[in-house]
This record gives structure tokens, C-alpha cells and sequence, in this order.
């Protein structure tokens, strides 16, 4: 006798929407082709909203819907109108992913002003504007998933990154804190933790074969990561696999942080 299907996980994304914030590139792009490959449909936030042209058409091709967005996370008023606009074209939105950051690197005695507000305005600032947005219109119809993009750096110390890491510590925090407070309306809230992942912005940095020595003798696994093993958390997290899962820090780091 067959036994239900309703009896086992689902790790599918079949009818949802999600909303990915700084989507154009990098690990944003890989998880916005995860959920959608998922069967999500995808509200894209960009920075510039013309840089998404190839990435609807990639989205199309899996059969499913994409929205491009304007939502510059420096701007409180374009994280409230992109929210709007993916909430009235779709309906509603089903899962934010927070992946919007920015990481000046220099060493703490050398760090400027303008940097060090640009990385709390992209990081903090704006990750929690865009779930509180998002987080109400989830509040109303009482289900949702937030998915915030951490950090190994939230944990452990990276030499010439002392704001990065501190934002992303934050980040952890405040995971834990909107999951203490909105998992009565059945939304839970989670980070994914990467360690050094092959994207264009650290590619320049990883070309260095000293840095990169380094890196991966830190890194149980002895690799750097790619950036569909970190959209592969996110897709779990946001699935109905994850539903109990609320207030984690899901570690994508090759054990770096175990040491």
C-alpha cells in the first residue's frame, strides 16, 4: 500500500512567492535560480532595476514569474515601494530573503566614517526595514518565511573586516529576536552563515594564491564554496521541510567555525 505523500518533508517551493533583495549577481542571483528551479515565482530587488533583464529571462525559462524591482537598500522609500509593488503584483509575498550586504574591508584603526555607515545602513539597517515590511504583510496573513543572509564573520573574527563581522553578529541577533517575536503568526525567521563563497566580489581576493592558501587551511572541508551550495540552505529553509525550523543560524561554512 502506498503510504501519503503528506507523510514525508517537501522540499519544493511549488506556488509561493519570494522576494529576493539584492538579486542581480552573486549569491542573490543563485538563490533567486534555486527558488525558482524550486517552482517559486521571484520578485527581484535591484539596486538598479535595468541589471535584471537577464536574470528574468533565466527565471522565465523555468516556467515561472519574475518581477523586477527597483530597491536600493540604502533607501527606506524604494525598500517600502518594491515591497508594495511584489505584494500587489503577486498577491502576497511567501518568503523574503535578505541577501542585500556590503563589507569595506580595512583594519579597524583605519576605518572611515562613510564606510563604516554604509555597511550598518546596507546590513542592519536595511535588512530589518525590508523584514519589517514584509514582516507585516506576513503578520496579516499569518504565515511567512524570512531568510537573512550571515556570515561566518558573525562568529569568527576576519582580519580587516572588524564592521562587516559586527553587522553580521547583528544580523544573528536579530534572526533570533524577530523569531521570538513573530513565530506566533507562524513565520519563521532564519540566517544562512557562508563561509568564503566564488562570487565576483571575492574573486579578486581569492585570486591571490597566499590569501586563498590561507582561507581554505581554515576550512575543514579545503575548498571554497559555490554559490548554489549556499542557495541550497536557503531553498531548504524556505521550504515546508523547514516549518519548524525558526531562530537558527544555518552554518554554510565547510566547519570553519568549529574550530
Amino acid at each position: 500500500m502506498a503510504t501519503a505523500s503528506a507523510e514525508f518533508p517537501r522540499f519544493d517551493l511549488s506556488g509561493q512567492v519570494v522576494l529576493v533583495t539584492a538579486a542581480a549577481r552573486g549569491l542573490g542571483r543563485a538563490c533567486a535560480l534555486a527558488c525558482a528551479h524550486a517552482g517559486a515565482d521571484i520578485a527581484l530587488g535591484l539596486r538598479d532595476k535595468q541589471s535584471g533583464e537577464g536574470l528574468v529571462a533565466a527565471i522565465q525559462k523555468f516556467g515561472r514569474k519574475a518581477l523586477p524591482l527597483q530597491m536600493d537598500m540604502t533607501s527606506m522609500d524604494e525598500i517600502a515601494s518594491a515591497v508594495a509593488e511584489a505584494d500587489k503584483h503577486f498577491g502576497r509575498i511567501d518568503v523574503l530573503v535578505n541577501n542585500a550586504g556590503a563589507s569595506p574591508v580595512n583594519l579597524a584603526e583605519d576605518v572611515n566614517e562613510a564606510d563604516f555607515d554604509l555597511t550598518l545602513q546596507v546590513n542592519l539597517k536595511g535588512t530589518f526595514f525590508a523584514s519589517q515590511a514584509v514582516g507585516k504583510l506576513m503578520i496579516a496573513r499569518r504565515y511567512g518565511r524570512i531568510i537573512n543572509m550571515s556570515s561566518q564573520a558573525g562568529t569568527v573574527a576576519l582580519r580587516g573586516e572588524p564592521i562587516y563581522c559586527m553587522t553580521k553578529a547583528g544580523i544573528d541577533h536579530l534572526t533570533r529576536c524577530l523569531a521570538h517575536e513573530w513565530g506566533r503568526y507562524n513565520i519563521c525567521v532564519n540566517a544562512v552563515a557562508p563561509t568564503f563563497v566564488w562570487t565576483d566580489g571575492t574573486r579578486p581576493a581569492l585570486s591571490d594564491p597566499e590569501f586563498l592558501k590561507q582561507t581554505i587551511g581554515h576550512i575543514p572541508l579545503g575548498r571554497i564554496g559555490e554559490p548554489k551550495e549556499v542557495a541550497g540552505a536557503v531553498v531548504f529553509l524556505a521550504s515546508p521541510a523547514a516549518s519548524l525550523v525558526n531562530g537558527t543560524i544555518l552554518h554554510v561554512d565547510g566547519g570553519w567555525t568549529t574550530g
